[in-house]
């Protein structure tokens, strides 16, 4: 006889996990976006200080000084913060995931054992 109370329970069970799951997958875009801001601001602040203090510049040699500085910790800005950036994908992609992962090994397991 088909139990209507066990199949309400798995199905509120499996409808409680897919908005769990997308709940977490909306708060990995949200922070991936906030950190993009954040680092567009930084860059942009970087960028108008550096300006800022080329015009003061007296001489060619100081303004190359200032200008190789400003490129080099730039480059290594931008190499920290597309990595931190690249952890964040993945972290959002094993979030993403997680609601598939026991459905996925079990069927891998039962095709396995055929």
């Amino acid at each position: 006889m088909f139990n209507f109370d066990e199949a309400n329970r798995k199905g509120k069970e499996a409808m409680d996990n897919a908005l769990k799951g997308y709940s977490d997958v909306a708060r990995g875009f949200q922070a991936i976006a906030t950190e993009a801001t954040e680092y567009s601001k930084k860059s942009f602040q970087d960028m108008a200080a550096h300006m800022e203090a080329l015009t003061s510049v007296k001489s060619v040699e100081q303004a190359m000084e200032l200008q190789t500085s400003y490129l080099k910790s730039s480059y290594e800005s931008f190499v920290a913060e597309a990595t931190k950036m690249g952890e964040m994908y993945a972290d959002l992609a094993k979030t993403a995931y997680k609601p598939y992962e026991a459905p996925v090994s079990k069927a891998m397991s039962m095709s396995n054992a055929a």
